[in-house]
């Protein structure tokens, strides 16, 4: 017993913490940038030829896409056994092979990362600086944080919101290029020219050698001024003659905000560089964080003084006060478990021993979850609590056997021998039967079968230890502490409860003698419950996860396709300012353009970090419920907001917590079906907050261009696209190479040129002959709708719509909504419908239900027939499930409680419970019979009352080993 202890010990202060057990699908994100490219040229030109190569991998559960304005983002979802390290090597394999269909000028090749799109940031940093500007601060912080933390096992990838990184800009005026008979091509194919950072070679002597170096490489924008772009009438034409060079952001249309209250009548959002970190799927939220921590103050020695680095978010600290937590109730129901054995045995000496056993096999346990890679998590907590109401039965049956036993006058040590060779099968039978009822959730399905596989075997080790402890510690502790005190020396506490006792136990014989006399009655009141559970089961509202409060709230802004870029940036700041004044929040990150995160120009990013709950004092969804009113006040902007989960199912963000998916090969036809999908699920009243990631009504100015003409002047179609991308596309003309980092040189027409499609006057593409023509010369523009973004799933073309449950319905009702409006719209064939995500998970586990439960029956009743070998007896310890089942579903009903996971896990475990006492009985009366001959309604009768002690005491120890978890509020 004490290898027991030590080991159990020292496994604890090894086990890792972390919020719930590192389950994850491998999920793999690919990102590729193509500055200036539209959705449909992103979709066709980069994205396809990825996906049909991502296709051909083994082991790819479900690949989807977004292609909007410069970005391409892909997510592939591996099967759950897949190794994701050789799920790496596939993508880097297919990014290979996919190479050659690629644009040639894209500017850097596609940038995979181990990460889960919809997984929030583990930890957000704010970057600010009084006397810098943002560009300064975006190097540092690429230069020195991004790569050093990126470094750090188990992050994932670290992503610069603000796009603040430097460079050059040449804003080239096309009439004055015009002027001096020169194109947008001319000035680019000279501005690459002038900048290489090539291989030059060595000098060899006879004695020495010499590296060969030359001035060509440009690295600051003084230097791109004096360019010669060429030569005219003898006089150089500088880069300053045609164009304006300056220091400026790389991408333009990129902003983030840092925001922080500073009163409670608001705040302030200044301008920041925002550092989002995400793990790999698998690593440990807290070990990953806690390495990260420790890299801070180095790296924090290596920036600027004058950069303030501020943590915004860090999941850790709810994930480690949840933990706590729980540590807490497990104390608090060992002690209400003691207490309880305490009040039935009144004996100090007797409750002594389970205050050891108790301990010493939830200790015991520790050692073997260290050797099986488990963590302390919620999860893991929660079985061990759970479990102290198991674990006592053990050590309670032990006791009271021995104790009636010592008081009918045998010495300790021999009524120890005789009453633990009484009761050893019963024990036995109890734990392999409870051991037993824990298998079917080993074999759930998905990750949430993974998710419990850890609770299931934690509980199972413990009730195994426990049996071990109860066999041998405890029948040795009794008789080396248990002595028999005859009644008129007890005490007046003793004599009033076992009178009180007697008198029960008393009621209870006579309600028993007349159940047995209306046996025929009591049968049917027994079929009659089962199929008031069964009909209860079929009522109660369904659902998937309780929503968690983990102090963190997601916020995705959207405002009208049409937004600018410096519009979206004021909306997305009054959004800000509003959401500082509530008095739960803490800090804002916000972010906006398109960045891999956000895929449009017209949505942001919005993380809102509350206040720890003891002193916001109200949980974060009653914060987004206080928040949403305010904002919806804006105009032309919405804000979704949802609270964080530590469980991440799906695999995208959505605007809403609940994912439906419509796939189809015609796009016209998605988008059609899904506004009506979007119209009809608004109306429903189980669903709030309805949209959809349908953007198909973006401003488009599309280039109608004469071939005729074009051909006519000798003008490839080729030459005025490069046109059109030299003057809009912010086209990385040339890189500037460092030692530490890399920057672009970026061109574009002057910003006077840029606000207007009436501009096309302005434009010139060098004909055959030599001469500028004019672009409205041969094309002119036509105003159209264009998308924002492209979604494929599978590489077809789909959408999703998302939404929230009502408040007092179940994601049960909503599914059943959601269905009921796609055959009322009459989805055609060629569109195929489905949930994801979350509303996936909840859909496969609706239908494993009820199978979990009858593979719990089956298990039970084949090792109760093992042991007892016998057809009839295990029948008969099942029999009294169907009286629990009724009140464990009564009891959701009456508190509005959702039938979800966590109460099939509570209804298999009732399952335990329940037969744990039936088996106390039989045990008992199968013996009466056996050995002193008794019929088997006297030995049952007798079994019924001599049993009836311990099994309200382990039923009552049963109860309050739930109770602190059933009535826990505190974090997490």
């Amino acid at each position: 017993m004490v290898a027991i202890l030590l080991a159990g010990a020292v496994g604890y202060q090894q086990l890792p913490v972390s919020a719930l057990p590192e389950v994850d699908y491998p999920i793999i994100q690919v990102l590729t940038f193509y500055p200036g490219a539209g959705p449909e040229v992103m979709a066709s030109s980069v994205t396809a030829p990825l996906e049909r190569q991502f296709g051909q991998m083994p082991g790819l559960k479900q690949m989807t896409s977004v292609s909007s304005g410069g970005g391409s983002v892909i997510t592939l979802e591996f099967n759950l056994d897949e190794n994701i390290d050789v799920a790496e090597q596939e993508v880097q394999a297919s990014i290979n092979a996919a190479t050659s269909f690629l644009p040639t000028d894209l500017p850097n090749p596609p940038v995979y990362s181990k990460v889960n799109p919809a997984d929030a940031p583990i930890m957000t940093l704010a970057l600010t600086s009084q006397s810098l500007p943002l560009d300064k601060i975006e190097d540092a912080a690429d230069t020195n944080l991004a790569q050093k933390i990126s470094q750090v096992s188990g992050v994932g990838l670290v992503s610069i919101a603000g796009g603040q990184k430097p460079s050059v800009r040449i804003q080239a005026n096309p009439a004055q290029l015009a002027a001096y008979n020169l194109s947008l091509e001319d000035l680019r194919a000279a501005l690459a020219a002038s900048n290489v950072d090539q291989a030059k070679g060595t000098l060899n002597g006879s004695r020495q050698s010499f590296t060969v170096g030359a001035n060509d490489q440009l690295l600051t924008s003084s230097d791109y001024k004096p360019v010669i772009v060429a030569y005219r009438n003898g006089a150089a034409v500088r880069t300053t003659d045609v164009a304006t060079v300056v220091d400026a952001a790389e991408n333009s249309q990129q902003a983030a905000w840092m925001g922080v209250p500073t009163s409670a009548q608001g705040g302030v959002s200044e301008p920041a560089v925002i550092l989002n970190i995400q793990r790999q799927p698998g690593a440990n939220i807290i070990a990953v964080v806690d390495r990260i921590k420790g890299l801070l103050p180095q790296l924090r020695a290596s920036l600027p003084a004058s950069v303030e680095v501020r943590v915004l978010t860090d999941r850790t600290s709810v994930i480690r006060a949840s933990v706590k937590d729980v540590q807490f109730s497990l104390m608090l129901t060992i002690g209400l478990v003691v207490m309880v054995i305490f009040l039935f045995l009144r004996n100090l000496a007797a409750t002594i021993i389970p205050s050891v056993a108790v301990p010493l096999s939830l200790v015991g346990t520790f050692g073997v979850m260290y050797l099986l890679g488990y963590s302390l998590n919620n999860l893991t907590l929660m079985a061990l609590t759970i479990s102290t109401g198991f674990v006592v039965d053990d050590a309670i049956v032990m006791i009271e056997n021995i104790s009636r036993y010592i008081e009918e006058g045998e010495d300790p040590l021999h009524a120890a021998l005789k009453g633990s060779a009484q009761i050893g099968f019963t024990i036995v039978s109890l734990t392999v039967s409870l051991i037993a009822v824990l298998i079917p959730l080993l074999f759930m399905g998905d990750v949430v079968g993974r998710l419990f596989r850890e609770f299931a075997v934690t509980l199972a080790i413990t009730i195994l230890v426990s049996a071990v402890v109860s066999l041998t510690l405890t029948p040795m502790m009794c008789a080396r502490i248990l002595k028999h005190k005859p009644a008129a020396e007890q005490g007046w506490f003793y004599r009033v409860s076992e009178r009180g006792f007697e008198s029960v136990i008393a009621f209870y014989g006579r309600t028993l003698e007349v159940i047995l006399r209306h046996q025929f009655a009591t049968l049917v009141v027994t079929i009659g419950t089962l199929v008031a559970t069964i009909v209860l089961f079929v009522i109660v509202p369904k659902g998937f996860f309780p929503v968690q409060d983990t102090g963190v709230i997601l916020g995705i802004s959207e405002a009208p396709q049409t937004v600018s870029f410096t519009s979206m940036a004021q909306r997305q700041q009054q959004v800000v300012e509003i959401l500082l004044k509530d008095p739960a929040v803490e800090s804002i990150s916000s972010f906006i353009g398109v960045d891999g995160t956000n895929t449009t120009l017209n949505s942001g990013r919005i993380q809102i970090n509350l206040k720890p709950l003891d002193v916001r004092k109200i949980a974060a969804s009653a914060v987004i419920a206080r928040l949403q009113p305010q904002v919806s006040n804006l105009e032309g902007i919405q804000l979704f907001l949802q609270p964080l989960q530590d469980l991440t199912v799906a695999d995208r963000v959505s605007r809403t917590q609940f994912q439906y998916s419509l796939e189809d090969p015609n796009q016209a036809e998605l988008a059609t079906y899904t506004r009506k999908m979007v119209a009809e699920l608004s109306k429903q009243p189980e669903l709030r907050d309805v949209a959809s990631d349908l953007q198909d009504q973006g401003l488009g100015s599309e280039l109608v261009i004469d071939r005729d003409t074009a051909a006519r002047l000798g003008i490839a179609v080729a030459d005025i696209d490069n046109t059109l991308y030299d003057a809009f596309g912010q086209r990385q003309v040339s890189t500037i190479f460092t030692q530490l980092n890399q920057y672009h040189v970026v061109m574009e027409v002057g910003e006077n040129f840029q606000t207007d499609p009436r501009v096309l006057s302005s434009l010139y593409v060098k004909s055959a002959n030599g001469t500028q023509v004019p672009l409205s010369n041969l094309a002119h523009w036509a105003q159209t709708r264009v998308q924002l973004a492209i979604g494929h799933q599978g590489q077809f073309p789909a959408t999703v719509v998302s939404f929230n449950v009502a408040p007092g319905k179940a994601l049960g009702d909503a599914v059943r909504a959601t269905q009921k409006v796609e055959k009322q719209i009459g989805l055609p064939a060629s569109i195929n419908g489905t949930f994801q995500g979350t509303a996936a998970a909840f859909q496969a586990s609706l239908a494993n239900e009820p199978l979990l439960i009858l593979a719990a029956l089956i298990t039970v009743y084949i090792v109760l027939g093992v042991l007892y070998e016998s057809y009839v007896h295990p029948i008969t310890i099942i029999s009294t499930l169907p009286s629990a089942g009724v009140g464990a579903i009564l009891a959701l009903i009456v508190t509005k409680t959702d039938f979800s996971v966590i109460a099939l896990i509570g209804v298999i475990l009732l399952i335990g419970i329940v037969k744990k006492n039936a088996i106390m009985m039989i045990d008992f009366a199968l013996e009466s019979e056996r050995v002193k001959g008794m019929r088997p309604r006297d030995a049952i009768f007798k079994a019924c009352l001599l049993r009836f002690r311990p099994i309200m005491m382990t039923t009552m120890a049963a109860l309050l080993g739930g109770l602190p978890l059933a009535l826990g509020t505190g974090v997490g």
